[in-house]
Order: structure tokens, then sequence, then C-alpha cells
């Protein structure tokens, strides 16, 4: 096959693996390297430092490997890496990294949806889910299996756990912690995205330890010490218990509220 169609502006350095497809109108610059099977739809660019896996689609009008909109961005050497069946659809910008992680990383499997924005130094997951119009600035880490709703703005170096799930239009300016479905303004707990987890292979017993984690941090009224003192000692140690304990504790911008008092009255929503 050839790669290099007629209307599209190819650099002789780029790395293209087998039965790679570019359509018309593509810019492809110096130090790229492009997976088997990908598909590069017309009037993309690709820019140096990029790294895209195997079959991929990247659809028209994206940017992939533009410098950071970072002022402290000094030319360093960065790059932006995709993993392996990733989907980017239309006009998604993606920067490369700076100095402070040196890469921007896209996990396999991932689908940005048209408008995405993934700013310098982000790291999102495998299987993640971002809808139209996310939006997330410099230093966000998005978990594995996470789903951020349409026109979801992250600010930086926010975390947002596995499995997660964030209601379309969310501003989230606080940690969001695995397994959990985020909504309302400000952002607060909304339940356990047990569809999700279920969907997924977790069993009941194992639902059930996560939803009895969340009614002790975000439903009892215990500070998030006093919480995660109670969930150590009362709650079966897991690989679930362990990794939201570990993701608290890291949570250095905090996590989320609980949930919210609407016109004095507590918001129980749905914690299933």
């Amino acid at each position: 096959m050839d790669h290099n169609h007629q209307l599209s502006v190819i650099h002789s350095d780029t790395r293209l693996g087998e039965d790679v497809t570019i359509s018309p109108f593509v810019t492809i610059e110096a130090d790229v390297e492009i997976g088997d099977g990908t598909w590069i739809g017309p009037h993309v660019s690709i820019m140096a430092g990029t790294r895209i896996g195997k079959n991929c689609r990247i659809f028209p009008g994206a940017i992939i490997g533009a410098v950071p909109q970072d002022l402290k961005y000094r030319g360093e050497y960065a790059t932006v890496e995709i993993g392996d069946s990733v989907t980017i659809r239309e006009y998604c910008t993606l920067n490369k990294g700076t100095e402070a992680s040196d890469k921007t990383v896209i996990g396999d499997r991932s689908l940005l949806m048209a408008y995405v924005h993934v700013a310098h130094d982000c790291h999102v997951g495998k299987n993640v889910i971002l809808a139209n119009n996310v939006n997330l600035a410099g230093h966000i880490d998005v978990g594995d299996f996470a789903v951020l709703g349409g026109l979801t703005a992250v600010h930086q170096f926010v975390k947002i756990g596995t499995h997660a799930m964030v209601g379309g239009g969310s501003l989230v300016r606080k940690d969001v912690p695995p397994y959990v479905k985020a909504a309302r303004e400000p952002l607060s707990f909304a339940g356990v995205n047990s569809v999700g987890l279920r969907r997924r292979g977790f069993t009941n017993e194992q639902v059930h330890a996560i939803q009895e984690i969340y009614r002790i941090l975000f439903v009892r009224g215990y500070n998030t010490s006093q919480a995660t003192t109670m969930i150590e000692s009362t709650v079966k140690a897991s690989h679930e218990r362990d990794l939201i304990l570990d993701f608290i504790r890291q949570a250095d911008r905090g996590i989320m509220r609980g949930f919210r008092q609407i016109n004095g009255v507590k918001a129980h929503g749905d914690i299933a």
C-alpha cells in the first residue's frame, strides 16, 4: 500500500507500520511513529514527538502533538504517546508534555469524542471515555475505565479514579475517588458506579463492599481522617478497599464533597 497520499505532506523521517492508511490533506512532521493498521483521516496534523499505537483511528481535523499551552514550556523535548486501538474523533487537540513528566499519555482502547482537549502532561488510562468537549487542563491523571460526560472541565493536577463516572457539564476542581459517580455543582458524590462495575465483571460482594466504604466516607458524617480510620477497621481488606484508601491519602487537592445540602435537606442520592 502507498502510505504517502499525494495530497498529504509526510516527513521522510516518519516511521510507519504495516497497513497504515494516510488520507488526503494530512500533515505529519519528523519524529513521528504510527503503528500497524492505524487509519489517519483527512486534515489531521501530527506533530513532532507523537507516538501512535496499532489499530488506532484518528478522525478529520485532529491535532496531535502540538507544543503545550504552558508559558513555562521552553522547547524541551517531550512526546505524546497514544496506545493501541484508540479512537480520536473530530477536532480533538492533544498537546505534548513538558519537563514535568516529558509526555502526555492516552491508554489503550480509549475513546476521545469530538472536540476533546487533553493538555500537557496528562495521563489518561486504558478504556477511558472522554465525551464531546471534555477539557483536561495540565497534569491530570484519569484512571482506567473512567467515563467523563460531555462538556466536563477538569482543573489542573486533579486525579480521577479508576471506574469513576463524572456527569456531563461538570466542573471538576477536586479529586474524584475510584468507583464513584460524581455530579451536581459543586461536584459531589452521587453514588457508586454499580452498573458500570457489574458490566465489567465485579461481583455483588465487591460492589457491596465498595458501597459500604463510601457510606462511611461520604454519608455518615465523618471527616476524612475519621472515615479512613473507620474503613480500615471495619471493612475487610481487599484490592478495592486499599485502592480507595491509597487514593484518598494521595489526594493533594482534596477529594470532592459528599452528599450536598439542598435547601437545608441532605440530598440522599442513590448509592447503589
